[in-house]
């Protein structure tokens, strides 16, 4: 007799129909995803590499005709000497030819003037620096004027020169050096006394100077006749600043340590550096001239003749120069790092950067550049040089670094030498120049292909993934690819840094959350639809940014024009694989060897990885269900591919139209093609492709809530291939396999279908060897169970003897709690099993036992099942 409780039970739906009004667990909506929707993968489209090493490589969009050389003949005569001249940061105005005699003294101008003294042979500049340092010395005990007359100034011949002695305001000149007096009256107070120096000093005798003298002779202190003695005072102001003698003072002590400095450079330039280039002109062995080099870059560096300012530098460059011609590639690696170090410019910056660009080429150089660190001085170029000026030489600059990425030894000096902030900051200028003139710069296009080429080399690394997230580097390139749209070759660099960086969630998020990312790949696609290789990488692009990310496939679906644009491509590359010969029939490939797809073929499993990967949205995938084009370029590409053609493919379009078949809407296509489908899904099961045979099995689930479709897999024995899959010990495909199995169960009339071929014992099979660790699966095995008892009498008529003592134990047990879930699990997973078990697997399980139990006499114990 069945208790009220049995009877209510006895009257519920099948399990699989669940309550429209109900609202959905957690653990409901991951079993839908488990049962129906899911993404779909795929591997990176393959850059092959490239076997010669050029600018531009051989499937550049570029011309020979329009593009620079990779090749070129280098000689010392390519360099030119005016560059070697010392560069001044200020440009100078033009000095007059002749100096002009001043007017009248007035008020205004002091009298005290006159031409400056033509320049003193450099021999005497050191007993001139001598005789100066004693006049300081002398200033400071107050000892300024000497014990004899010296000749009067000329002052309507004199013009104001920096060979001057300042005291106050008013000067008197002694063998080109003016003394100035403070006041009318002609007596020195004790402040310091200010040397300005602009030129060349006349000789000083030591003996001209006065000892503590504090007053100026008679005959300094008038003017008059030039050729006789002043007879009066020279009127100078009185005032005397001591501030302004004190900042004169530190001039003048600044200029005595530059002359030091001068001396020194001398010393240092004929006792170090003078030994070394001898040695590099007639030194012959090459393995001692780079030894050379490496000492005079040592030296340089030591003495600090590095950069642009060192007075002996032409005559140094023109010498590494001629060394040029010896033709060594590890001479002039050492040469190109001490020219770059000395910072030549315009055309011999360019030829510097065409030598290393040169060596770079031969792959077996790349230990040289590993030997001579000389990728830092390539980087200073990138980082200090003016762009706009310098365009070609960035140009084959950035060649050599390109190169040198190539090779993942390198990888980890570039990064952490700045490569990827200096290379971002490039971009930047470039785009920012860009949108400045409106159009693209001459030439920068040919230099975004280089940096966009190193990029994609360095994203390999994740510390250069992590450093172009933390400078929002992905909009920039974004715009790179908007403003160089007409640049193909510059769009397919950016396309396969995305098709890198997005293969990572990081990546993947952040260029996801670029809303203008979509328009611009939908634009891409268009312009370059016949393009394999770049349309292919922006097509996985958008398979990445729609594989996990709800919003992504929300806003790529609200572009205008998107899914249109997709089927046009799918018609282009489906027409193109249909009139293709090139491709491999089954049974061509060697056996064991399974034929890789096309190019084309390729670019269609992208394509219908984003089409499954959209439909999983709720308000795209009803749509695409409804669009008989999608549905229909679906059907067309089962019908003329077999898996064994093209596996992947044949296994994204089910996995698509398993998706869509998920939807049941009005106007579906799916449900109107579904029969159609069922039959080529039949193909696929009776492969020996296990994924492919999981997609069928899913798709089919999905269509036995339908009659007619329950109708075809019994007739076509679908079912019991469904009862076969269940011995397959793969939990997915048990799980799918027993929910066609469950929906089969649902007609009372194929209730019976499921004791043929042992499906009861290959479900309680399932249920003890899956049951602890997929209560999902569990609970779909009792689901399948309960339908198939709705009839019930007699439990072990039902399920036989053995088999429902079998289940009873299995029952009892799970519904343990201490021995359902007192497995070895840490927290986090013991808790995701416990919500399973609770919310899915017992109320169908308890319901199940208490039926059993109603319907069987025990007359024997239950065994104790073993796990």
């Amino acid at each position: 007799m069945l208790s009220p409780n049995d009877k209510k039970l006895e009257k519920l739906d099948p399990f699989y129909q669940p309550s429209v009004s109900k609202q959905k667990t957690s653990a409901e909506i991951i079993s839908e995803a488990r049962n129906a929707l899911r993404t779909v993968r795929t591997q990176r489209p393959f850059t092959p590499r490239e076997d010669q090493r050029k600018l531009f490589g051989p499937t550049s969009s570029r011309t020979s005709e329009n593009r620079p050389p990779s090749s070129f003949s280098l000689h010392a005569s390519s360099f030119e000497s005016p560059d070697s001249r010392p560069i001044s940061g200020t440009r100078l105005s033009p000095l007059e030819l002749k100096p002009k005699a001043p007017a009248s003294p007035t008020t205004e101008e002091d009298p005290c003037l006159s031409f400056p003294k033509p320049p003193v042979d450099p021999a005497k500049i050191r007993r001139i620096s001598s005789a100066r340092a004693r006049m300081f010395r002398a200033a400071a005990q107050g000892a300024l004027l000497p014990d004899r007359a010296l000749p009067p100034a000329e002052p309507q011949k004199t013009v104001k020169s920096k060979e001057t002695v300042m005291m106050g305001d008013s000067m008197v000149k002694i063998n080109g050096i003016y003394l100035a007096e403070p006041n009318a009256i002609g007596h020195f107070q004790s402040h310091p006394l200010q040397l300005t120096y602009g030129g060349s000093f006349g000789e000083i005798k030591e003996q001209e100077l006065f000892k503590g003298t504090t007053s100026l002779p008679s005959h300094l202190r008038s003017g008059g006749d030039p050729g006789k003695r002043p007879a009066g005072p020279v009127p100078c102001p009185s005032s005397w600043d001591p501030s302004e003698l004190e900042a004169r003072a530190v001039s003048k002590a600044d200029l005595q340590e530059k002359d030091t400095e001068i001396e020194a450079d001398e010393v240092f330039w004929k006792t170090r550096i003078v030994p070394i280039l001898h040695e590099l002109e007639k030194e012959e062995n090459i393995e001692t001239l780079c030894d050379a080099c490496t000492e005079l870059h040592h030296a340089l560096e030591e003495g600090n003749l590095l950069g642009n300012k060192f007075k002996r530098r032409s005559i140094l460059l023109k010498t590494l120069y001629k060394l040029v011609d010896v033709g060594s590639d590890s001479l002039n690696l050492k040469l190109a790092k001490i020219i770059l170090a000395l910072k030549v410019s315009r055309k011999n910056l360019l030829n510097v950067c065409k030598l290393v660009f040169k060596i770079s080429r031969s792959e077996k150089n790349d230990s040289l550049f590993q030997n001579d660190s000389i990728l830092e001085s390539l980087l200073e170029v990138l980082r200090s040089e003016d762009l706009q000026t310098n365009v070609e030489a960035f140009l084959y600059c950035m060649g050599a670094i390109k190169f040198i990425s190539g090779n993942p030894g390198f990888l980890n000096e570039m990064i952490s030498k700045g490569a990827v902030e200096i290379l971002m900051t490039l971009i930047k200028h470039i785009n920012e120049n860009t949108k400045k003139c409106g159009a693209c710069l001459p030439n920068s296009g040919h230099l975004l292909v280089q940096i966009t080429a190193t990029v994609r080399n360095l994203v390999d690394s994740p510390l250069a993934r992590r450093n172009l997230l933390s400078i929002s580097a992905l909009p920039e390139l974004c715009t790179v690819m908007e403003q160089y749209v007409a640049d193909k070759d510059v769009c397919t660099n950016v396309a396969r840094i995305f098709s890198k960086l997005t293969s990572y969630h990081d990546c993947c998020v952040a260029l996801a959350s670029y809303s203008r990312c979509y328009a611009l790949f939908l634009k891409l696609i268009n312009k370059y639809q016949k393009k394999q290789d770049l349309v292919i990488r922006i097509v996985f692009i958008l398979g990445n940014l729609t594989a996990k990310n709800n919003q992504a496939r929300e806003q790529f679906s609200k572009e205008k024009g998107s899914i249109q644009t997709l089927l046009s491509l799918f018609r282009i590359f489906y027409q193109r694989d249909l009139n293709s010969k090139a491709w491999v029939g089954a049974g061509d490939e060697p056996p064991g060897l399974q034929r890789q797809p096309s190019e084309v073929e390729d670019v269609l499993i992208k394509l219908t990885r984003v089409l499954a990967n959209i439909a999983i949205h709720p308000g795209v995938g009803p749509a695409l269900a409804a669009h008989p084009h999608v549905v229909g370029l679906l059907v067309t590409t089962l019908e003329y591919k077999s898996i064994d053609d093209c596996e992947e493919l044949v296994i994204n379009a089910t996995a698509t139209i398993n998706n869509l078949s998920y939807y049941q809407v009005k106007n579906s296509i799916i449900q109107d093609k579904k029969l159609c489908i069922a039959k080529l899904l039949l193909k696929v099961l009776m492969s020996n492709n296990m994924d492919g045979i999981l997609e069928a099995v899913r798709v089919f689930g999905n269509l036995s809530h339908y009659d007619d479709i329950c109708d075809f897999i019994v007739q076509k024995n679908v079912h019991k291939f469904m009862i076969a899959l269940l011995d397959a010990k793969h939990q997915d495909v048990c799980f799918s396999a027993c929910g066609v199995l469950l929906n089969l169960t649902v007609d009372k009339d194929k209730c019976t279908i499921i004791k043929e071929g042992g499906g009861i014992k290959k479900l309680l099979d399932c249920l003890q060897d899956f049951g602890p660790t997929d209560w999902q699966l569990a609970c779909l095995v009792c689901k399948t169970l309960w339908n198939y008892s709705e009839n019930i009498t007699n439990a072990s008529s039902c399920f036989g003897h053995e088999d429902t003592n079998k289940l009873l134990a299995l029952l009892s047990s799970f519904l343990d709690e201490e021995q359902a879930l007192g497995g070895s699990f840490d927290q986090d997973l013991r808790n995701y099993h416990k919500l399973h078990w609770e919310t899915e697997f017992k109320p169908v399980a308890q319901q199940l036992l208490n039926r059993i139990q109603s319907h069987h006499t025990f007359l024997e114990p239950l065994p104790i099942p073993s796990f």
